[in-house]
This record gives structure tokens, sequence and C-alpha cells, in this order.
């Protein structure tokens, strides 16, 4: 796994009752992902809302689970942006256990849409974000 990574550890309430990982806390650590890669690139949801006026929303979400995740693993979750394009940002993301080339638990596809906060509606993502995202 290259790119940006967010170690996260499993803990009691990320899992069912066989302490395995249930497969909603997948697509939590996935979210948490593509916002710190964001942050780390100097985009954040608050200056996102303030200064622009928009939101990035989430429109669609894919995940292929591999092998389970239980109760104390340390996860190791990526966020690459694939593509972009407009008002849309696409991030292939993966989780692996263990290390960042650990075994692959899930693999996933996000798509975010930029939106205009005050119109309720899709809206091409500022120059400066698209350079920044591009990168």
């Amino acid at each position: 796994m290259a790119g940006f990574v967010l170690p996260v550890r499993v803990y009691l309430e990320d899992t069912d009752a066989q302490g395995v990982v249930y497969n909603a806390s997948y697509f939590r650590f996935m979210e948490r992902a593509r916002t710190e890669r964001l942050r780390a690139h100097g985009i954040d949801h608050d200056e996102l809302r303030i200064r622009y006026g928009i939101a990035l929303v989430l429109t669609g979400i894919t995940a292929r689970f591999k092998a389970p995740g239980r109760l104390s693993d340390m996860l190791y979750v990526g966020a690459e942006v694939a593509d972009v394009r407009g008002a849309r940002v696409v991030f292939k993301q993966s989780v692996h256990r263990g290390s960042v080339d650990g075994d692959l638990l899930c693999e996933g596809q996000a798509e975010v849409a930029c939106m205009d906060l005050g119109e309720g509606r899709p809206k091409r993502l500022p120059d400066e974000l698209l350079r920044e995202l591009s990168r």
C-alpha cells in the first residue's frame, strides 16, 4: 500500500459478539482515512464550509471484504485520490492488518461530490482544491 495511511486500532465497539469487525465499521474507518488524507493536504471540512460554502458529500461507496478483522487488531487504512473531475472525487481505499503491507481485509472505492451548501446542488470544485487533489 502506498500513499496516505491511517492506523486504526479495533475496539470492542467495532466488533460483533464474536469479536469480528462488523462490516459497517470498515466504512467508518475509510471515512476517517479520507478525512485525514484531505487534512494532511491542507483541506479541512470546516474551512470548505466557511471559506467556499461547499461540503464534500459521499455519493457512493463499494467494498469487497477479503478477510475478517478482529478485536485489538491494528489496521492500516489507505485513502488515495484515484480521480478528480469537476464536482467529483473518487478515492481508492484499502484496509490491511498488522502493517501497511499486511493481510488485505477490505478494499473499496468511495465517490464524493462537491455540493454548494446554499443551493443544495452539485458545484465544481474550486480550482485551488482541484489542483491540490490532483497532486
